[in-house]
């Protein structure tokens, strides 16, 4: 069998870092690990060519050469996916699709006309696609409520990737999440159980990175890698010594949960295995609302301590941020604002809320006939995108309160001094390997566009860049690559808030930083 494997783009999005990607001379951020696991799933015989079409296009040759095009994707890929699907069916190819897009939204899929859904976990639902193919069916959906065991995944085809086109490697450690956040769809794929790999698994696929010749960082995927606190433990005491031997190869980068900052110990493992940052859903400062969405875990300390002692033990913090929660009061986004200036927090990643498919908050709206009619998930998975359900205050109100603070936030100057702030912050010990790397051949192409755009031409940041380059030289020198990742970060985020607020406005009718919120609006919201 001839498979084509695609990964369809991504829009212009907070996380695709596009201009940074550009000053770097890089494609994407992080290589398409469901993809290239699937790719490890399927029969050695088969003959594959893969293509992330956000690196490389295929080309008209692929097409005809292939028997079946198999693709995966997430909501926020939509617009390709269906055009790649819709592309298949013309030419007269076999579509399969996964991945947590369909897997939500079947019927998306079907309505295009691919062929096969090959839904849920590939580990299970893979070879049930197979075994279709082999007793001639030419469709088929294959979904299973079982969640594998992922000590018996393999190793993934990091070998179909272009390395160079990326800024990390990427791995996974476990599926699932303990907690019970009303928002999140991460539950509803992969259970409240966290099952994870074992750690001579995990050690064998950095190995075969290693070999390949990625020396970098690598992002650790998981949704909640804390989320088995004793088996990430595990992993940790043997990845510990393999970083050793092999003089640090890589640095990681992860996702965690807040009550990461309650376990000393762990906080001290992820350091001396050369974790440099953590990405925290943080949510909103307002313990209301955090109470209404189910996320306790982040109400039983405070937040700010919190921060501080991740910071203290060695990690870089990014977070995320919501907007829109019921019952929220107004100035929420100020609060929010105000809470990242405190921490230092120097990428905060601000969205409305919005109700994912098969969530209990996708649910209880749906039962309170407050989802808006003809959104659906069909706006799920754009940052900028207003509310797809009624909130509980005026949506003007909650938009205006997102872009403003978005566009305040992201104030170039603003974000100069949280990147200064937060390396600052971070408690230094030079017998850790902690630090961002860039790919080889990347590091000084970067710094060079950095120097020109923020040091030379750019009037507004030219004194306060050398001047906090100095101080990071004098201070915190081993902390200089983090710095200027983070500063050349800011190109892209720069021309994100600009992207943001087109795209509200468009929406709303009128700029939220121009309009005072329109009496009309007044009338959109329902009582808490």
């Amino acid at each position: 069998m001839k498979a084509l494997l695609l990964y369809p783009c991504f829009p212009q999005s907070f996380w695709s870092y596009d201009r940074f990607m550009e000053l770097a001379g890089l494609k994407a951020v992080i290589p398409p690990l469901g993809i290239i696991t699937v790719a490890a799933l399927l029969p050695e015989d088969w003959e594959i060519r893969f293509y992330d079409r956000n690196v490389k296009p295929e080309t008209d040759d692929d097409w005809e050469w292939c028997e079946i095009v198999i693709l995966s994707a997430m909501l926020v890929q939509k617009p390709d996916f269906h055009a790649l699907i819709q592309k298949a069916v013309r030419l007269g190819k076999k579509v399969a699709v996964g991945g947590p897009y369909p897997t939500s939204v079947p019927q998306d899929a079907l309505a295009s006309g691919a062929h096969y859904l090959i839904l849920d976990e590939g580990e299970i639902t893979v070879p049930q696609f197979l075994e279709a193919l082999a007793q001639g069916r030419d469709q088929g959906i294959f979904r299973t409520t079982e969640k594998p065991d992922v000590t018996t995944s393999p190793t993934p085809r990091f070998d179909l990737l272009q390395q160079d086109a990326y800024l990390m490697m990427a791995i996974q450690f476990s599926r699932g999440c303990p907690f019970n956040c009303e928002f999140c769809d991460i539950i509803t794929l992969y259970g409240r159980k966290p099952r994870t790999k074992e750690p001579g698994q995990t050690l064998a696929e950095l190995q075969t990175l290693y070999d390949l010749g990625w020396r970098g960082s690598v992002f650790i995927v998981d949704d909640n890698f804390i989320g088995n606190q004793r088996n990430v433990k595990c992993l940790l005491r043997e990845l510990i010594p393999w970083m050793q031997e092999r003089n640090y190869p890589f640095t990681f980068l992860t996702e965690a949960s807040v009550n990461l900052a309650e376990d000393a110990e762990l906080l001290d493992l992820m350091a001396k295995a050369g974790f440099y940052g953590v990405f925290l859903g943080i949510e909103t400062p307002d313990q209301d609302s955090l109470q209404v969405t189910r996320k306790l875990q982040n109400t039983r300390n405070p937040l700010v301590e919190a921060c501080r002692t991740i910071n203290q033990a060695g990690l870089l913090i990014y977070a995320g941020f919501i907007i829109g929660f019921d019952g929220e009061r107004a100035g929420a986004g100020e609060r929010i604002r105000a809470f990242v200036e405190e921490t230092g927090i120097p990428q905060p990643m601000l969205g409305v809320l919005q109700a994912l498919p098969n969530t209990a908050l996708w649910q209880r709206l749906e039962k309170e006939q407050r989802l808006l009619e003809g959104l659906g998930a069909v706006e799920v998975g754009d940052q900028n995108s207003l509310m797809n359900f009624t909130p509980t205050r005026p949506i003007a109100e909650v938009a205006n309160e997102y872009i403003d603070a978005l566009w305040t936030m992201y104030e170039p100057r603003n974000y100069l001094k949280r990147c200064l702030q937060q390396c600052l912050s971070i408690r230094t010990n030079p017998q850790l390997q902690q630090n961002m790397y860039f790919p080889p051949g990347k590091g000084l192409r970067l710094v060079a566009q950095l120097i020109w755009h923020q040091g030379i031409w750019r009037s507004e940041t030219r004194a306060q860049f050398w001047q906090q380059l100095w101080t990071i030289l004098r201070s915190k020198p081993q902390f200089l690559n983090m710095y200027l990742g983070l500063c050349a970060a800011g190109e892209h985020f720069w021309e994100y808030r600009v992207l943001a607020r087109e795209r509200i406005t468009q929406q709303l009718g009128y700029d939220p930083l121009t309009v005072p919120v329109p009496a009309v609006e007044e009338s959109m919201s329902v009582t808490a």
